[in-house]
């Protein structure tokens, strides 16, 4: 299957690239150049292959700590949404020139969580993505750290650049950091780790080979890739992760060959709509639910009803995203809430037809109607 899909990554025609800030930046925080002209001269490449290519990229904050001189990350939230104000700047700048310089536009997309979980704000963004790409422009993405509050604290550019991929029905997601990809265990303190060259499910144990990185500029790790991964296969993209220190890296994958590591997509991708459900926006509480329950979702194709659950977890409102997870703990699905978690937690365990008398009305006979669910 593996072979398979490599040959299939050579026919990709639309491409997002996500680049981390260690890749980008030295240790002092200042921008590596010569490696933005080797990026930006393959992106180049493919472009002039008649390929859309799409650049997310980390590198802000970094870039506005080497400007400003500063010795090290800042902690509080002020701090970087200044630091990235100024570095922004500096990283479009780069960007524009070299891309210039190869004969090819380049334009800035500043992205936040909430451009993804409003609907229309949705809708908008994947409208001047895709408009973008038909004009022939490299958009070169990136969140907007200037203004974000909770992306900056736990966020980063790994789900951002998923959930861009499967904004645009993007072929494939390569993500570049300073690891070859997927190992074992951690190749940094585990001489004999190895790497694992293909992830056909990304069950729990997979997750559990994943742990934070301990680099100075950049947020995230292999744990925020899996993550990443989980959003880009299920939405139909192919996604690998390759070390972007190696020249070529990306040629190297388009071509099929065997690096770094890759999740194939699977066979069923989810429509516009409920990839915005089960990535988009924040989950704001939890239903658990009994194995009969989870029987009917997973086997029966039914909706939820408040008979199969046993408990109701944080505090969120009629028509919110939950998460929905079984007696174990595993999630089994995310969907459009018709009830408040106030009113779920005194129907739970009761029939359909018992929902009237104590809640004092009629309401929707389902928690989570069919067509507003997500199976995971």
């Amino acid at each position: 299957m593996e072979e398979e899909i490599r040959a299939k990554l050579t026919r990709a025609k639309r491409i997002v690239v996500k680049v981390g800030t260690s890749c980008l930046t030295y240790a002092n925080g200042k921008l590596n150049l010569n490696y933005i002209e080797r990026i930006v001269r393959e992106l180049a490449d493919l472009k002039n292959q008649s390929r859309d290519v799409l650049l997310v990229s980390s590198g802000a904050i970094g870039a506005g700590i080497g400007k400003l001189g500063l010795s090290k990350k800042p902690r509080t939230i002020p701090e970087k949404q200044a630091v990235a104000a100024v570095g922004q700047g500096i990283l479009i700048q780069v960007y524009e020139k070299l891309f210039a310089e190869y004969g090819h536009t380049a334009a800035q997309v500043l992205l936040t969580r909430e451009d993804l979980i409003n609907r229309q704000r949705y809708i908008n963004s994947r409208n001047t993505l895709t408009t973008l790409l038909k004009l022939g422009v490299i958009p070169v993405i990136n969140e907007n750290d200037t203004v974000a509050v909770e992306e900056i604290e736990f966020g980063d550019n790994d789900n951002l650049s998923a959930l861009v991929a499967s904004l645009v029905d993007a072929d494939l997601l390569v993500n570049l950091s300073d690891i070859d990809g997927l190992y074992t265990s951690n190749p940094r303190v585990n001489a004999g780790a190895q790497l694992i060259s293909c992830v056909e499910r990304i069950s729990p144990e997979i997750q559990c080979l994943a742990e934070k990185t301990d680099t100075t500029l950049g947020t995230g790790g292999m744990k925020t890739k899996l993550m990443a991964a989980k959003i880009a296969v299920n939405t139909g993209v192919s996604m690998v992760i390759a070390n972007g220190q190696k020249p070529g890296i990306i040629h190297d994958i388009l071509n099929g060959k065997k690096v770094g590591t890759l999740f194939p997509p699977q066979p069923k991708a989810m429509h516009s709509r409920k990839r915005w459900i089960a990535f988009g926006p924040t989950i704001k509480g939890t239903i658990v639910i009994d194995e009969g329950a989870r029987d009917a979702l997973l086997n029966k194709g039914k909706s939820l009803l408040p008979s199969g659950i046993i408990q109701v977890k944080g505090d969120f409102e009629r028509e919110d995203i939950v998460s929905v997870i079984d007696e174990d703990g595993n999630e089994i699905a995310r969907g459009l809430v018709n009830y408040c978690a106030k009113d779920l937690s005194k129907i739970k365990g009761v029939k359909t037809r018992d929902i009237g008398e104590l809640l004092g009305e009629i309401g929707e006979s389902e928690v989570i109607h069919r067509d507003n669910l997500v199976i995971l």
